[in-house]
């Protein structure tokens, strides 16, 4: 179904009520650069690219935008200022369509990987632990069994938290206490998911940023330890970050994708920023899909990611 893939009626209102502060921010300001203007001249792209750089779609992202735009001005006389929010949406959607993948339709995990091993990074703040709990619950719901692994083994608050959403979701979880070492909570987990015939093993990983060397040596360890129960672990890399913290998100982006092979992105606390356009610059530039967002406190408020109805929610 790809890109054309239809939420629900619910999803589609609480994508929207998400994505509200973003959209109010970026096309208030985007309607006052074109007024009294007839055509797209250097002036209103100027002020375009200073809406999408302060909202933090990223200045590279941004550039190559205006330069798409630019282009298309270029080729047809007949394009409007009144035309920039309809050739904008087309713009962003195109770019977002370059990075290619398929759109999730629901909280779903790939046929053939028994148990499907999520390694869950990020710093501490960004909501890592509430994201797990969110994605437990939903894996939970669609019919899978779940199993957490509290590797977060340096802060105990991490491993209190991970159990009280454990609990409250209703999923076993293994843990060794703070201090304990993170690859060996990992290898005791994968243990237990071979015994319990696990579905999805969700592990949770230190929420630290020092640096890059002592990081990925971390990380490096865990995943070897990991590959002595299932092979092929870890299936997903899932990268935490918070939507709010705008080029911060993208500094960690750069960080964690250089020290560890993510290969999933989950952006939270949408709901409370007019930063939205974080995503669009995180996906563009890093090339790794935004699989969820968070668009609110509740369990259900975790949404698998749609490039259609993101655009739809952010323009329309």
């Amino acid at each position: 179904m790809g890109f054309l893939n239809i939420f629900s009626k619910e999803k589609k209102e609480k994508l929207d009520k998400g994505l509200s502060k973003t959209k109010e921010n970026v096309f208030s300001r985007l309607s006052r650069a074109v007024v009294g203007k007839t055509k797209i001249d250097d002036e209103v792209l100027d002020n375009l690219e200073e809406i999408l750089v302060t909202s933090d779609v990223g200045v590279d992202t941004t550039l190559k935008i205006i330069e798409r735009i630019e282009a298309r001005v270029s080729k047809d006389k007949y394009l409007g200022a009144s035309e920039l929010n309809r050739i904008l949406k087309e713009e962003i959607a195109a770019l977002l369509l370059e990075n290619n993948r398929e759109d999730l339709v629901e909280f779903t995990v790939p046929e053939g990987k028994h148990p499907y091993v999520i390694m869950v990074v990020g710093v501490n703040g960004v909501g890592k632990t509430t994201t797990i709990g969110k994605l437990a619950y939903h894996f939970k719901k669609s019919g899978k069994s779940v199993l957490l692994g509290a590797a977060d083994t340096f802060r105990a608050a991490a491993v209190q938290q991970l159990h009280i959403w454990a609990d409250r979701v209703g999923v076993p979880i293994v843990d060794q206490g703070m201090d304990a070492d993170p690859a060996s909570v990992a290898f005791d987990t994968l243990k237990s998911a071979l015994a319990k015939d696990s579905d999805v093993v969700i592990i949770d990983t230190a929420g630290r940023l020092h640096n890059k060397v002592n990081l990925m040596n971390e990380l490096t360890k865990i995943k070897r330890v990991m590959q002595k129960v299932v092979p092929d672990a870890p299936h997903e890399i899932l990268l935490i970050l918070d939507a709010s913290t705008g080029q911060n998100a993208i500094e960690q982006a750069r960080q964690f994708t250089a020290a560890t092979e993510v290969n999933a992105l989950a952006l939270t606390k949408l709901d409370g920023t007019a930063k939205g356009g974080v995503v669009i610059g995180i996906s563009e530039q890093f090339k790794v899909p935004v699989k969820y967002i968070g668009i609110g406190e509740k369990m259900e408020d975790l949404q698998v990611f749609n490039r259609a109805e993101f655009v739809d929610s952010l323009f329309d």
